[in-house]
């Protein structure tokens, strides 16, 4: 107790764990030589569309300088060869850039959310809560997407952006320092308001995500859950829930967006204004430069190319930071999924023994205490001290919200105590690798997951190995073979999305069967009888008695006390204590709460 007393000032916080660079730079893994060459079509591509500017205003200048002589015909021929030559080169060269860098960044985005989902795969339960499973869904959709995005962006257009904005202006600088003094004005204006823009867009782009979460996870509930919306006919009440949270994410990302929409106008505005200035200052110095007769002066073929690479100034510019723009926005994104990338397990199985092996089904507890989380304030669990002997069979009830399920939970290390220790098979849970300890532990938990695909698949999920023999024998000790033998493909049946094909009862029979041809040390069954009727209840107990599972330590989590009267002895868990360990008869005679559970079940049963 002392220790739960110490103030939290006490407690060192570990800094959150940074992702580095190098971590989104391996996921271009395989797709390296496409990721280098994507920049090198870039260059060649704005080399050869520079000169294109150049090229024509030779042209201009060759046609508005031809006398009553005429022009050189096949001089203007080759030029125009020369461009045609040069714009069909330009789009070669950039069908490749895009599809090398289409194929990269698609590479990359896999990568991604293979290292994403892999990551989840090893989370532990306290992660995977804190989280929040409507949260990783968006970040390994959309926040994944944003990113993959911005590679993409990076690899062509921040690349293509800077080095045709410094070719261009240096090649407009050589043709009229006059005139590119026009860029002293747009460029500065353009950068603020750019630069402005981002970070107005930021706060509004995290709000944006944070909506999206909430919605996925509503949508989620919302179909997970769509048998009880239907049979409490509360569709047009789901339907306005929906249109609600959907409007709330139309109009934030609306709110977003609409100050990135603002951009394009106001660029495109910059760089008309700059070509009309251009071209009112560029007449009025090739006229001047007429009336004086000056050598080498300002001609309209270099007006003309000028005026392009203003445009590619100036578009150029507006790329760049529009990548710099979209790097803020997506900032958000990648924070987010740096977050999951960097998340460290808080159980992992580092210091497990490899050799070390399940040997029995003893299990004790050591004066246990759990919470969820260093900042609860008070424990789930409080000083839990039991020893169970292997084979036993142990019943365990209590009210709803008593920590039956979390005590259970202990044993697989689905959680890690907070004080104590799980010892199996006189073991520390801890000293065991994870593969280990749960082919030892087997858990069906309360919820009833099935996943696609076939009956045997399944529960071949327990083991992967098992024979066909070994499958059926399973699921007759769990009570499923008649209704899977009553089926058309028997159990080559498909189950659908989770298992959706099936009744509550049947799901939860056949997560039995797979946790059955395991055959572990200890088994686990949390309120996993729930929905089935009272006589195939009894037929799977008296199953678990019969020589196959003698041997096992078999603990069952139940609410009906038919399901545990017959166990070698019962806990009672009141509001995560011990409130009583013994047989049926010496708990309905000295427990209270177990006397109490008993007679409202007796007068249910003769009501009935």
């Amino acid at each position: 107790m002392a220790k739960e007393k110490q103030p939290k000032e006490a407690k060192e916080k570990k800094p959150k764990p940074k992702l580095q660079l190098g971590t989104y730079l391996s996921f271009v893994k395989g797709y390296r030589i496409l990721t280098i060459l994507t920049p090198i079509m870039i260059f060649a591509d704005v080399l050869i569309e520079l000169q294109l500017p150049k090229i024509m205003g030779q042209v201009i200048d060759q046609i508005m300088g031809a006398g009553s002589e005429g022009f050189d015909q096949s001089a203007l021929n080759r030029r125009l060869v020369e461009m045609l030559l040069l714009s069909f080169t330009t789009v070669l060269v950039g069908y490749f850039a895009a599809r090398f860098s289409a194929i990269a960044s698609m590479g990359f985005g896999a990568n991604m959310r293979s290292a994403l989902f892999n990551k989840i795969q090893d989370l532990s339960f306290e992660n995977i809560d804190r989280l929040k499973i409507g949260s990783l869904i968006t970040r390994m959709v959309s926040d994944t997407s944003r990113v993959q995005s911005l590679f993409s962006t990076f690899i062509v257009t921040f690349i293509k952006g800077p080095f045709i904005l410094i070719m261009a202006f240096i090649k407009a600088l050589n043709i009229s320092r006059q005139l590119s003094q026009v860029f002293w004005f747009a460029v500065p204006g353009i950068i603020i308001s750019l630069v402005a823009l981002g970070m107005l867009a930021i706060p509004m782009f995290k709000k944006m995500l944070e909506m999206t979460d909430n919605f996925n996870s509503a949508l989620r509930s919302n179909i997970r859950g769509i048998r009880i919306v239907k049979a409490f006919v509360r569709e047009d009440y789901e339907k306005e829930k929906f249109e609600t949270a959907n409007m709330n994410v139309a109009k934030t990302n609306l709110r977003a967006q609409s100050l990135v929409i603002y951009v394009s106008p106001f660029i495109i505005f910059v760089i008309y204004a700059c070509m009309i200035f251009t071209l009112w200052r560029g007449s009025g110095i090739i006229i001047a430069d007429k009336v004086a007769e000056k050598a080498n002066g300002l001609t309209v073929g270099d007006l003309t190319a000028f005026t392009s690479y203003i445009s590619q100034v100036l578009s150029s510019l507006m790329t760049v930071l529009m990548v710099f723009v979209s790097m803020i926005v997506a900032r958000a994104s990648i924070t987010r999924v740096s977050e999951v990338l960097a998340e460290e397990p808080t159980i992992n199985d580092h210091a497990g023994d490899p050799n070390l092996k399940v040997k029995d089904g003893s299990i004790e507890f050591c004066d246990v205490s759990f919470k969820y989380s260093e900042e609860a304030a008070k424990n789930i669990l409080e000083h839990i001290n039991l020893k169970i002997e292997s084979g036993e069979t142990v019943g365990i009830i209590g009210a709803t919200g008593s920590a039956k399920s979390t005590l259970v939970s202990l044993i697989p290390r689905l959680y890690d105590v907070t004080e104590g220790a799980v010892l199996i098979g006189g073991e520390n849970v801890k000293n065991y690798k994870f593969q280990n300890l749960r082919d030892g532990v087997s858990i069906v938990l309360q919820q009833s997951m099935l996943f696609s695909g076939t009956i045997a698949e399944n529960i071949r999920w327990g083991k992967p190995d098992a024979t066909d023999e070994e499958v059926i024998a399973a699921a007759k000790a769990a009570q499923a073979h008649d209704f899977i033998m009553e089926k058309e493909k028997g159990y080559d049946t498909e189950l659908g999305h989770g298992g959706n094909t099936v009744s509550g009862g049947q799901r939860q029979r056949l997560c039995m069967a797979r946790t059955f041809v395991k055959q572990p040390k200890v088994l686990i069954l949390d309120d996993s009888t729930s929905a089935v009727d009272t006589a195939t209840d009894a037929q799977i107990r008296n199953i678990l008695r019969t020589d196959a599972f003698a041997g096992v330590t078999k603990l069952i989590i139940a609410q009906r006390i038919t399901s545990i009267m017959d166990a070698d002895r019962i806990i009672v868990i009141d509001d995560g204590r011990i409130d009583g360990i013994g047989t049926h008869a010496d708990l309905v005679e000295n427990n209270a709460i177990y006397h109490e559970i008993f007679m409202s079940q007796q007068e249910g049963v003769l009501a009935q």
